[in-house]
């Protein structure tokens, strides 16, 4: 498609938005619903809440001023009459419908007290010829009429003829699609080819069962599910084999004579011993470090399963192969947990060899800082724990072998490609200047050369890259989304982790929580208070954390209390944590700035204000927060049904699936199923290719199939399978590699 240089800059931003930048995109922009314009309903047969058209003759028209200025305008055609209401409107549309005009009008309709009514209806002239089939309505975006972007829609099938991708051939090996078992029909009817299902799908013809449309069981959907599904499949495999061609460090621990490994003294360092899953999920991370191709894993567990000492121990066998480790996180408060846990196991352990663990946060002072990048450009730091600033440009790693990422989903996806390819290039120059030092002696000694290029080219490698979630992935999820990664679960916890009893309480029981909280906190325990905004905002009344801690500390003012949110200065909030984990303050007031990370095992209690305005992964997380020491656990979601006096169906699935499961992975299925899989993942920043037809859940057969398809279309029909992800991809490969 090429764009009139005309073109109205207010659509070419909505079609950009909209991801409409070819033919094709239009092609495959579907619509959401279906207006029937080929019929004329008779007035008298209409139904209350049905999308009518009718044709009928104006017998009043006039201007209304109360109860408020609007033009009312009555029709009748031989079998009953409805009146038409305009809230807004110009002269020359009262003008058009003057007494005794024929119109065609379509709109919703309504049955009240003056009898059936349409509000602002769309009119047309009544001679012009109905339309074969239903009309399209598309998503749109501002600044992009619906019918303007009908016709560039039209304009696009016109133009595009799209070759088979998947003939008979290719899927021949696996068998027939899932959609070729639907009984009752021929294969004919049950496999469209692509381009007459795309055809149908914008303009169906008006026989066609609705339900059939609605549901998306028509064939024609069906046939638009399988590529979408192929597509993403293909996609995720065909990553997986251009990251197997990159070369990466073999990590494999030196053992000096007589002296254990150092990820076998961090084990009798710590004071506990490692859980089956966690020495299973270890196991699967040596062994895929220790080949000389790029780990790209996702390590999952649910809250508090101990995915840190797993990160410790992969750390320990990157840096005793004699290789750097960088461990990132998306907050301070977090990255300075790792930070000190990390530094309590390791520090001993690496003085003894003359390295040790580095710091890296965009609030550290100007000196710290350089010596800080002193140290881990000469390799002195063999750890380096820190926030997006371990990934700025001045941060020059010696031999960066193994990428640790926590919480990935909070990250964006050019933030994890520059850690990557940065690292990437600054080996390419390590080989081109082995390269030319070699060069320099080829004539003193042939061997050297070929000795010191296969040395320059060992060092061109990418690190190897662990990313940590403590959002569970369902199966589907994975299956879709992250095909190109190897998934390791820790799927028990320690002992010790005492069960939260989670409760519900509306914001009308405030005082009484009060006053509970405040025998509880006068017995020595500890709880955390979490509200979603930092200061009073106009826009959203939600309590928020600084009006709450006033409030608190007026109701309770023998307690101490801290105020914690992302906006203080980082050593404010250090200290504040500081006191709350040696015990000093009974309440931490904060923000969801304490969602992940935080680690006081003496807070047994959890106060989440406005729990209905939270997502329920992230409630999860906030849930994690308490019951990490021997005291019983409780987690108090106060909600607030607000001026309409009841929670919405999505705040109550939220809240009912908190109230009845503690398992991460059940609380992450539900949340898929409520938010599905862009929201879940978190996909408007990760750039990923997020399914707009097909349902996970439904959807499982085609998946599975499409799934099983992928490697050998790659193998046996690589140009089809390359034209079939350019169709459906577009320009988006560099953010499915990341």
């Amino acid at each position: 498609m090429t764009r009139s240089s005309a073109m109205n800059p207010a659509i070419r931003k909505a079609l950009d938005k909209l991801g409409l930048l070819r033919d094709i995109d239009l092609v495959l922009h579907l619509p959401l619903r279906y207006e029937d314009e080929t019929r004329i309903t008779p007035i008298a047969k209409t139904r209350d809440g049905q999308m009518a058209q009718i044709e009928a003759t104006v017998v009043s028209n006039e201007v209304q001023l109360r109860p408020r200025r609007q033009l009312v305008v009555v029709v009748e055609d031989g079998t009953g009459q409805c009146q038409l209401r305009f809230l807004n409107f110009y002269p020359s549309q009262q003008k058009s419908m003057a007494i005794g005009a024929v119109l065609r009008i379509q709109g919703e309709v309504r049955g009240g007290f003056w009898g059936k009514q349409m509000v602002h209806p769309q009119l047309r002239k009544s001679d012009a010829p109905l339309p074969t089939s239903l009309t399209p309505v598309y998503p749109v975006g501002k600044g992009l009429p619906q019918a303007y972007l009908r016709r560039m829609i039209v304009t696009a099938l016109h133009r595009t003829r799209l070759q088979e991708t998947l003939p008979e051939p290719v899927w021949r090996a696996i068998g027939p699609p899932p959609v070729l078992a639907q009984p009752g029909l021929s294969d004919v009817q049950r496999w469209w080819p692509l381009q007459q299902a795309l055809q149908f799908l914008h303009h169906p013809q008006p026989e066609v069962a609705i339900q059939t449309l609605e549901d998306q069981s028509h064939p024609a959907w069906q046939r638009l599910k399988v590529e979408e599904l192929l597509a993403q499949q293909l996609s995720q495999w065909r990553v997986r084999q251009l990251r197997e061609q990159f070369a990466a460090p073999a990590l494999t621990p030196v053992r000096q004579p007589g002296q254990l490994a150092l990820h076998e003294q961090l084990l009798g360092q710590i004071a506990f011993d490692l859980t089956k899953a966690q020495q299973r999920v270890v196991a699967e991370i040596a062994a895929d470090i220790a080949l000389e191709r790029p780990m790209h894993r996702l390590l999952q567990g649910d809250v508090g399963s101990g995915k840190t000492v797993v990160a410790a121990m992969a750390a320990c066998i990157c840096m005793d192969s004699g290789w750097q480790c960088a461990l990132m996180a998306p907050t301070e408060i977090l990255a300075e947990q790792h930070f000190r846990k990390l530094s309590d196991w390791l520090s001993p352990l690496l003085a003894a060899r003359g390295k040790q663990v580095a710091w890296l946060a965009g609030a550290q002072k100007k000196k710290a800082r350089e010596h800080m990048l002193a140290l881990v450009q000469s390799g002195e730091a063999a750890l380096v724990v820190g926030t997006h600033a371990v990934i700025q440009e001045n941060v020059e790693f010696d031999r960066l072998g193994l990428v640790i990422i926590d919480e990935q989903h909070r990250f964006g996806v050019e933030q994890r490609l520059s850690l990557r390819d940065r690292q990437r290039s600054k080996n390419a120059s390590a080989t081109s200047a082995a390269e030319a030092t070699a060069a320099g002696t080829v004539s003193e000694a042939p061997t050297a050369l070929a000795d010191s290029v296969q040395t320059a080219q060992s060092e061109a490698l990418e690190p190897h890259m662990l990313m940590m979630s403590a959002t569970p992935i369902p199966r589907t999820l994975a299956m879709t989304y992250y095909a190109d990664l190897s998934v390791s679960t820790i799927d028990e916890l320690p002992p010790g982790r005492s069960p939260v009893v989670t409760r519900l309480i509306a914001d009308s029981r405030r005082d009484e929580l009060i006053e509970r909280l405040q025998h509880q906190v006068s017995q020595g325990r500890q709880a955390y208070w979490v509200c979603p905004l930092i200061e009073e905002s106009e826009a959203l009344d939600l309590s928020n954390a600084t009006a709450t801690f006033e409030d608190l500390q007026a109701a309770m003012p023998q307690i101490q209390m801290g105020l914690l949110h992302s906006r203080m200065p980082a050593a404010q909030k250090q200290e504040v944590m500081d006191r709350f984990s040696a015990g000093e303050l009974g309440i931490l007031v904060a923000t969801t700035v304490i969602e992940v990370g935080v680690d006081v095992p003496n807070a047994s209690l959890m106060v989440v204000e406005h729990a209905e305005r939270f997502g329920l992964s992230q409630l999860h997380q906030l849930r994690g927060r308490v019951g990490r020491g021997s005291a019983k656990s409780a987690c108090i979601l106060l909600y607030s049904t607000g001026d309409s006096g009841k929670l919405s169906d999505t705040a109550k699935d939220r809240l009912r699936a908190m109230a009845q499961t503690n398992d991460g992975f059940e609380i992450a299925r539900r949340d898929l199923e409520i938010r599905g899989p862009g929201e879940f993942m978190g996909a408007r920043q990760s750039g990923a290719a997020l399914l707009r037809f097909a349902d996970l859940e439904a959807d499982q057969h085609l998946l599975e199939w499409a799934r099983e398809l992928a490697p050998l279309m790659l193998r046996d029909h690589p140009h089809l399978a390359e034209e079939h992800m350019q169709r459906w991809l577009g320009g988006r490969w560099d953010y499915l590699k990341a």
